[in-house]
C-alpha cells in the first residue's frame, strides 16, 4: 500500500469498495431487505488521512475510527470533506472532548459514568445532539469476556433508558460485536440473532433508536440477514492494517 500512487491507491479502493458493495447487495437480497436498509460504514483506523479523501472521491460518507489518537488529527485534516465520523473504540471519558469535536455518532456507550461524561460535554459545548448506541457485550455474562467492552444484556434496556434521559444524547440504537468467547464464539449467526432480538426490545421503548451497527469484514452477511442495519468495514475495503503503533 505504502509504494502506490494516488492514482493507483484509488484504484486498489474501487476495486474494494465495488467488491464490499457487491456482497452487501447480495446479502440483502437473500435476507429480502431492501439494499437502502444498509449503511457501509468504512473503518479507517490505522490508515492515513490520504486514504479517507479518496473515499470519500468515491463517494463513501461514514467513516469510523476507534482511537482518538489516530482520529482527531485525521478528522481536522479532513474537516472539508461532507463526511460522518463514527466513534467506535472503546472510550475513556478523558477522552470525551475530544471525540466529540468530530464524531457525529459513538458506537461504544457501554456505562453510566460515560453517559454522564457525554451529556456533560454536548451541554456545555452547545453542539447539536449526539448519537449514541448501546454496545452490547454477548459475551460479558461469561468469565473469560467480563473484561470486555460492552454492557451485559441484561442491562442493556436500563441503560438506553439513562441515554434516552441524559441532554445532549439521543439513542439511536445497539452495536455488538460477534464474540470470542462465551455460548456465541464463532457463531455470528447465533450471535447477531441475539442481538436483534435486543434491538427489538429497544425500539419498544424508543421507536427511533433504529441503528443495528454489527457485521466486519468477515461477518457482514450474517449481520445483515439478522437485521444490521450498519455496517463497519475496514480490511476488505482498505486491505491488511498496518502494525499499530
Amino acid at each position: 500500500m505504502t509504494n502506490l500512487t494516488s492514482a493507483e491507491r484509488l484504484a486498489e479502493l474501487r476495486t474494494n469498495l465495488a467488491a464490499v458493495k457487491a456482497r452487501i447487495d447480495a446479502a440483502c437480497a437473500a435476507a429480502a431487505r431492501p439494499r437502502d436498509e444498509v449503511t457501509l460504514v468504512v473503518v479507517t483506523k490505522t490508515y492515513p488521512a490520504s486514504d479517507t479523501r479518496l473515499l470519500a472521491e468515491l463517494g463513501v460518507r461514514d467513516v469510523a475510527e476507534n482511537r482518538d489518537q489516530d482520529a482527531a488529527p485525521k478528522a481536522e485534516e479532513c474537516k472539508d470533506l461532507p463526511l460522518s465520523w463514527h466513534f467506535v473504540g472503546q472510550l475513556q471519558t478523558n477522552k470525551v472532548r475530544s471525540v466529540l469535536r468530530y464524531a457525529d455518532r459513538v458506537h461504544s456507550v457501554d456505562r453510566l459514568r460515560l453517559v454522564d461524561a457525554l451529556s456533560a460535554e454536548v451541554v456545555k459545548s452547545g453542539r447539536a445532539d449526539v448519537g449514541c448506541l448501546i454496545q452490547v457485550g454477548l459475551e460479558s455474562e461469561t468469565p473469560e469476556g467480563a473484561h470486555r467492552g460492552g454492557v451485559a444484556p441484561s442491562e442493556v434496556e436500563a441503560l438506553a433508558e439513562t441515554v434516552a434521559a441524559a441532554p445532549g444524547l439521543r439513542l439511536d440504537g445497539v452495536m455488538a460485536v460477534a464474540p470470542l468467547v462465551g455460548p456465541f464464539a464463532d457463531d455470528p449467526r447465533r450471535a447477531f440473532g441475539r442481538l436483534a432480538e435486543i434491538a427489538s426490545r429497544v425500539r419498544g421503548t424508543h421507536p427511533g433508536a433504529t441503528m443495528v451497527s454489527a457485521g466486519m469484514s468477515g461477518d457482514l452477511e450474517e449481520a445483515i440477514a439478522a437485521g444490521a442495519t450498519h455496517v463497519r468495514i475496514g480490511t476488505a475495503v482498505l486491505g491488511a492494517r498496518p502494525t499499530l503503533r
